[in-house]
């Protein structure tokens, strides 16, 4: 069995308000009491892309220090900007290719790709991806089941905001997914709210977003709730390829 925290969209500005909702969720992922293989953060670390940003998500998530009780999976998102990503987070050398990184357990695989076009809000999973994705899949030779994590939902999600900028060409994921009977599950962010769903006959998860709370169109006009708390998601991908999701709040 592997067990996933997974949070998303912390928007990293150097303000004190972004600061303090990522720590407080950071805290309350760093005391659990009990087993977590990994953490995801799936994209909009930063809110500008630049490097003093990702310094401070790097000092925030335990990634220079090794303070982290478990791993800390990171992929870009719309907000993100790769060289600097790459350099201040990761502490790699800075450069403009597309940062996609396998992360193999012994309960599963877990694929964090990197969705996002530069100098735009949508989402695409481009060639060098696709084709990373194939060779990552064939590489584990079907031996343990794998999510793919990236930032963009593939399906719309019903509010008109996300929606706008979702991930283009969502049949050529639909015919990976239909290729590729491994994959359990796709794990998304960029919505900022938590949201479940189906595509492509697999659980599609959205997950919350630290910085605030989309309001859906039924709940008012102010698309932003910047007062509700920060919340969080927990995956479990057991020994027969299923992925079950729980949602929480952080006060």
């Amino acid at each position: 069995m592997l067990v996933l925290a997974h949070i998303s969209d912390l928007h990293l500005d150097g303000s004190p308000r972004a600061t303090e909702r990522a720590e407080r969720v950071r805290d309350r992922l760093w005391r659990l009491p009990g087993r977590v293989d990994a953490l995801l953060v799936t994209g909009d670390i930063a809110d500008h892309g630049t490097e003093a940003e990702y310094e401070e998500a790097a000092r925030i998530l335990g990634l220079r220090d090794g303070s982290a009780p478990f791993r800390v999976l990171t992929c870009p998102g719309n907000h993100d900007s790769r060289a600097p990503y790459r350099k201040a987070l990761l502490g790699r050398p800075a450069a403009d290719g597309p940062v996609n990184e396998v992360h193999v357990f012994d309960g599963g695989a877990v694929l964090m790709c990197d969705s996002s076009i530069p100098g735009s809000d949508e989402g695409e999973l481009d060639e060098e991806t696709y084709d990373w994705i194939e060779d990552t899949l064939d590489e584990l030779d079907g031996e343990r089941p794998a999510v793919l994590a990236f930032h963009h939902p593939p399906t719309a999600l019903h509010h008109p905001l996300p929606d706008s900028c979702l991930l283009r060409a969502p049949e050529r994921l639909t015919a990976l997914l239909d290729r590729r009977p491994e994959i359990s599950g796709v794990i998304t962010g960029h919505a900022h709210t938590p949201a479940a769903t189906a595509f492509a006959g697999r659980p599609l998860v959205v997950g919350p977003g630290v910085t605030w709370t989309l309001r859906l169109p039924w709940e008012g006009e102010q698309v932003a709730d910047r007062d509700a708390p920060v919340g969080l998601a927990y995956h479990v991908l057991d020994g027969t390829g299923r992925l079950t999701s729980h949602f929480r709040t952080v006060m």
